[in-house]
């Protein structure tokens, strides 16, 4: 069990997503994870978030609202952040791995049972993307769903994202933020979609971390896409423009 990965859930009040997907993942592959989940402004579990992992079979025992602030004392491998005002609030940890940024509706404000079960649905579905593509030892390929893949490239945002790291080679979130001029949790969004779908893949050098086009993908995505670059000029020129122009960007020699 030494040598499980550790994953935080991160949201605000640590009162409903962050439980739900801390007993989600602890369920579903607790035998690789180790996991918890923190509130940057923690507050109390809330009862209908209980009630809905309890429908579902779940255990709730020993869940309990924690401080972000409580986390900073060891080593996480995903620091995962579950809406957009933790993803700003949450900087980085000491010792931390990988932070990765989700958005799931708060289903707090509507106090209604169906709007928590809904929300943990999405969050065991978008967990059950995370195991498969994070589990260890994997030497089964890697199956593309056409429909998967061009529901992917059907947002503007996620086909740029794609066409300008496969047209770099490689970019970090800071790169993609500056040429796209979009937030960083925003960028950290569609990069953990495109990595759920097993479209890109990443790896830590140094301070930063790089994404490039996932090595398993077969010749008609990239043939896709270079065609997808070549109709998109215009809309991807000003994005290279502002990467070419952009002051401090990492330099690869310092982290090799």
């Amino acid at each position: 069990m030494e040598n499980r990965r550790r994953v935080l859930f991160v949201c605000t009040a640590n009162s409903a997503r962050s439980l739900m997907a801390e007993a989600i993942l602890r369920d579903m592959a607790g035998e690789q994870f180790e996991v918890s989940s923190a509130g940057t402004q923690p507050g109390a579990p809330h009862p209908l978030a209980l009630q809905a992992l309890t429908a579902a079979g779940l255990p709730v025992d020993g869940l309990y609202s924690k401080s972000l602030q409580a986390m900073t004392g060891g080593h996480w491998d995903y620091v995962i952040t579950l809406c957009d005002k933790a993803a700003r609030e949450c900087g980085p940890l000491p010792s931390m791995g990988q932070m990765i940024a989700w958005d799931f509706p708060d289903p707090v404000p509507g106090n209604r049972q169906a709007t928590f079960t809904m929300v943990m649905k999405e969050i065991r579905e978008r967990i059950g993307l995370f195991v498969m593509v994070h589990q260890k030892a994997v030497h089964r390929p890697v199956r593309y769903s056409p429909a998967g893949i061009f529901k992917a490239l059907g947002d503007d945002n996620r086909l740029a994202t794609l066409l300008l790291i496969q047209q770099q080679e490689e970019l970090c979130v800071c790169e993609l933020t500056a040429a796209m001029a979009l937030s960083q949790p925003r960028i950290s969004r569609y990069l953990g979609q495109l990595r759920d779908q097993v479209l890109v893949e990443d790896e830590r050098r140094g301070q930063w971390i790089y994404y490039r086009l996932h090595p398993a993908l077969p010749d008609w995505v990239i043939t896709t896409l270079r065609a997808a670059r070549e109709e998109n000029r215009s809309e991807l020129e000003p994005m290279l423009a502002r990467l070419a122009a952009m002051p401090e960007r990492p330099n690869r020699a310092d982290c090799a």
